[in-house]
């Protein structure tokens, strides 16, 4: 099945603010992620492989590449055997990227929240509002709920990125 999500990343200088706003609000928090995503090379859109402690997907995803709230179409299917299948599809796609990071996810109903480390980019902020749970939720609703986070969390429009950070990193040629 697809889902939408309506969803932003920023570069975050106050990961210790987000993260006491979304305690202070009681958001569910999940875990630290320790996660490595294989991004492997299609034709359009994105498919990479989530290999954590907490989350092992395979997701393919399209999502235009804007600054603010974007529209992301997705697929996702649960992983049980990450190395086997990185395996398989490094032999039938090729490895485009690989990004390793630090995760620390939360929830707010149907609003996912990242707060990342990637050792070579720095600290980021993910909101995504999503309908994988709530398929009542539009996408004007989602996009309320996406707005309304990015100004509690002080997010400025210079500080949203628009592209994933498997392109942040094949842009500085860390690959």
């Amino acid at each position: 099945m697809s889902f939408i999500n309506i969803e932003i990343k920023a570069k975050c200088f106050h990961p210790e603010k987000v993260e006491a706003f979304l305690i202070k609000n009681n958001a569910n928090f999940i875990g630290t992620d320790y996660q490595k995503d294989t991004y492997f090379n299609v034709h359009s859109s994105r498919l990479k492989l989530r290999q954590g402690n907490i989350e092992n997907n395979l997701i393919y995803y399209n999502r235009t590449d804007q600054a603010g709230p974007k529209k992301s179409d997705f697929m996702l299917t649960k992983v049980i055997d990450g190395k086997e299948m990185e395996k398989l599809l490094a032999a039938s796609l090729g490895i485009k990227v690989i990004v390793e990071k630090k995760r620390k996810i939360f929830f707010i109903d149907n609003v996912k929240f990242h707060l990342d480390e990637i050792d070579s980019l720095g600290s980021f902020v993910e909101i995504e509002a999503s309908n994988k749970d709530f398929l009542e939720k539009s996408v004007d609703d989602l996009r309320v709920q996406c707005n309304f986070y990015m100004q509690e969390f002080n997010i400025l429009k210079e500080d949203l990125i628009s592209i994933s950070y498997s392109d942040m990193l094949l842009n500085k040629g860390k690959v």
